[in-house]
């Protein structure tokens, strides 16, 4: 029977399809719901939509996008999160470079160029082994044609306004998973050992032959560590 609550936040152009492997396998011990991130322009929006639609306490993980919108909810809700889960995510604000970068997506979305994410793209966000498997690569393109273009510059536009949450991580007093695939190249290991360092007995557990999508990559080990932190 379930006995938590289990709010999942997907990232950028993700959806519920990238938590499908915890969403079914994790139902004995959890009620699971999938917040919302594609009505909103703002990481404080998305988290306070969140919030209104989530139970009274709840535990909580997001994956990169996700982990920022997980973080402004412990910023705006600690009381009514019992355990914390940070995902392939990131405690900073954007670089310049990174800025530039993002605004340049928006401008060709704008002019009718969106292709979601290309199979060009694929490669920084999974692990090489992973590129030519359908269950995988497959699903990542068809989560980003599902979120769309309207969704993708509004997400994009919330990523570029969030704040550094460093030193707010210091904040968090709930039992915290800090988790990160191995060959993540968008937010590498040593930003979530940062998070580690600012989270007070947080643990940090790295899924081997993985990229920037765990639960999808790797999700068998991604749902074992699930059911051990939601223990």
């Amino acid at each position: 029977m379930a006995t938590r609550h289990l709010v999942l936040l997907p990232g950028l152009l993700n959806d519920a399809a990238l938590w499908r492997h915890q969403i079914d396998h994790l139902a004995d011990i959890a009620e699971i719901t999938v917040g919302d991130l594609t009505k909103d322009n703002s990481i404080t929006a998305m988290a306070e939509r969140v919030l209104a639609s989530a139970p009274r306490t709840f535990c909580l993980a997001g994956l990169s996008m996700g982990g920022y919108v997980a973080q402004e909810i412990m910023r705006q809700a600690p009381e009514r999160v019992e355990r914390l889960a940070l995902c392939d995510t990131n405690s900073r604000a954007d670089t310049e470079a990174q800025t530039q970068t993002r605004r340049e997506l928006i401008r060709l979305a704008d002019i009718g160029r969106f292709k979601g994410v290309t199979p060009r793209l694929l490669p920084n966000l999974i692990h090489p082994d992973h590129l030519k498997d359908e269950n995988i690569a497959g699903a990542i393109l068809q989560m980003a044609e599902r979120v769309g273009q309207g969704a993708f510059k509004q997400q994009q536009e919330a990523i570029l306004g969030r704040k550094d949450w460093r030193q707010d991580l210091e904040a968090i007093r709930v039992p915290t998973l800090v988790l990160c695939g191995r060959q993540d190249k968008l937010t590498p290991l040593e930003l979530h050992q940062e998070m580690h360092a600012h989270i007070l007995g947080s643990r940090l557990v790295v899924i081997e032959d993985a990229g920037h999508l765990p639960p999808l990559e790797q999700p068998h080990a991604v749902t074992a560590v699930f059911r051990y932190w939601l223990g």
